[in-house]
């Protein structure tokens, strides 16, 4: 099996000599973690460099650069356009409809009904989908909404999706999935949800637009402002906090906590947790957080 090394070009090659790439040196992997930290708070530790090297080496060939090293300084020089796409490269979006499900079942249960009595003089209902990907997650905070919400009464309710890459909030908002991706959606959902793609979009479905009108799709970068307006009943924020280092992950919470209404529920991926103790949350079920009410908090 042929060997491979890093020559002083900075160039992959086999032990016969035949070119594979470019390698990415030190000074340019951590010259990427850092801008990436910044910019993203995504903690990229040194076990990633082959990840990062894979990742980026189809936006070298895009930009016909030899070398990370060139492709560090066209991050220099071109500014916030390039660190979008240095992202949207770098964030994994591995998602699926009703993934995690026992949270779409709490969302049934009593998450929405305890916001419907909660907020029976406003009938106002928020959804956050922090962190959406490529639009699972908040299509079906749509479909379990539609079947929840009472028959006959008007009421102002929306979802928020959000995430940083914007080439998967453009996926998401086009609502169109191969039928492959469905395979987890029950018939009933899937026959009032979705209709069957035809013409070029044979071997699709697309989702029916009264689940699609619910949902507000935005770019957002939860390191920087957040401009949204609460109080929000639910907030799912599942899989994107692993990312981050401690000291950032404290601070989303509490920024979450503060948009979140009295008695709102922040939802969290399946290896994600919130310090036993910390206010205003209280662990309520499966990675399921509900914020104290103020009577709690002042008692």
């Amino acid at each position: 099996m042929p060997t491979v090394a890093a020559n002083p070009d900075h160039e992959t090659r086999t032990s016969e000599g035949v070119a594979l790439g470019p390698v990415l040196a030190d000074a340019e992997f951590d010259f990427i973690r850092h801008v990436v930290n910044e910019n993203a708070g995504i903690v990229l530790g040194p076990n990633k460099r082959q990840l990062v090297q894979g990742r980026l080496a189809r936006r070298l060939r895009e930009l016909g650069l030899p070398s990370y090293e060139a492709y560090c300084a066209h991050v220099r020089e071109s500014g916030p356009e390039e660190l979008v796409d240095l992202i949207n490269a770098l964030t994994t979006n591995v998602t699926a409809f009703f993934r995690e499900n026992h949270h779409f079942e709490a969302l049934a249960s009593y998450m929405i009904p305890e916001a419907l009595k909660r907020n029976l003089d406003s009938r106002r209902l928020r959804i956050w989908s922090a962190g959406c990907s490529s639009g699972e997650e908040p299509y079906c905070l749509a479909m379990v909404l539609t079947e929840v919400m009472p028959p006959g009464i008007r009421w102002d309710t929306k979802i928020l999706a959000t995430d940083i890459d914007s080439e998967v909030i453009a996926f998401a908002q086009r609502g169109i999935y191969p039928l492959d991706r469905l395979e987890a959606v029950p018939q009933e959902r899937l026959r009032r949800c979705f209709r069957k793609g035809v013409g070029a979009n044979a071997g699709q479905a697309l989702v029916q637009p009264d689940i699609a009108r619910l949902i507000t799709f935005r770019t957002l970068n939860l390191m920087q402002n957040w401009p949204v307006s609460g109080p929000f009943d639910v907030i799912f924020c599942r899989n994107v906090m692993i990312y981050f280092d401690q000291p950032t992950r404290e601070r989303m919470v509490s920024r979450f906590a503060a948009l979140l209404a009295p008695d709102g529920y922040l939802c969290l991926g399946h290896s994600e947790s919130i310090h036993a103790g910390t206010a205003p949350f209280r662990l309520v079920g499966k990675t399921i957080y509900r914020k104290q009410g103020k009577g709690a908090l002042e008692g």
